[in-house]
């Protein structure tokens, strides 16, 4: 997986991101990236290897092991952290629609003509909606990842001991996880951080819709005060 890429595509939205969002990435890229990619991926990379049970039936290990582990947390939290940040390329190709847009009505009318935007990268038209979705679909990213994180384990948080009675174990075995106790701990932390930035998206949000509303009614102002201007003039 390229890190480096998702650093520059973190690092690039940064400037167009309210003081909610460069908090959230600070977050994204301190708590999460960095902490799976020094950490995480080392904790869980003798996850098979090291899963014993007290039999040596055929198949009997790799039955238990996909039983409860169907999918690997490390690779989880990588799904996650993709998905989470993929809203944020949305954020950085309007904004590059809109330079392009108006390098070509430069070159169309001239260097001294009225601009399209007075700032392509200010959150205002289409490009306010373009970021308010990506809030959305990253808080909605997260909330589905922690679901399927209880769903898919079953809300346990690798005990020392798990009992297995799949085909082919001839009885019920007791299994071993290796290094439970580190592992959960990274778990609940890896959880935690994503409500964390739960919360911050819907800090943002909120603030992002009071201050559009702030906006609304200053122009409605404006508006109505240049309306009794006139008249008055009349």
């Amino acid at each position: 997986m390229n890190w480096a890429f998702l650093q520059g595509l973190l690092s690039g939205v940064n400037k167009y991101s309210t003081a909610f969002g460069r908090i959230w990435l600070s977050v994204v890229f301190i708590f999460r990236l960095m902490v799976f990619v020094v950490a995480a991926e080392k904790v869980w990379g003798d996850e098979q290897k090291d899963f014993d049970c007290n039999t040596r039936q055929p198949g009997c290990h790799n039955v238990c092991y996909d039983h409860f582990f169907p999918v690997s947390h490390s690779r989880l939290w990588a799904l996650q952290l993709i998905f989470v940040t993929c809203p944020s390329l949305l954020v950085v190709l309007h904004v590059a629609y809109r330079d392009e847009r108006e390098r070509k009505h430069c070159l169309k009318h001239g260097e001294g003509c009225t601009r399209l935007y007075d700032n392509t990268g200010k959150k205002r038209g289409g490009l306010w909606w373009t970021y308010l979705f990506s809030l959305l679909f990253k808080m909605a990213v997260d909330g589905v990842f922690i679901f399927l994180l209880f769903y898919i384990y079953d809300a346990y948080f690798f005990p020392l001991v798990v009992k297995c009675s799949e085909d082919p174990c001839p009885n019920e075995v007791d299994c071993f996880i290796a290094r439970p106790t580190e592992k959960r701990v990274f778990t609940v932390f890896m959880v935690v951080i994503s409500l964390v930035c739960i919360l911050l998206t819907l800090c943002e949000i909120l603030y992002l819709l009071g201050k559009k509303a702030t906006y609304t009614v200053q122009c409605e102002y404006m508006g109505y005060s240049k309306m009794l201007f006139t008249k008055s003039l009349e």
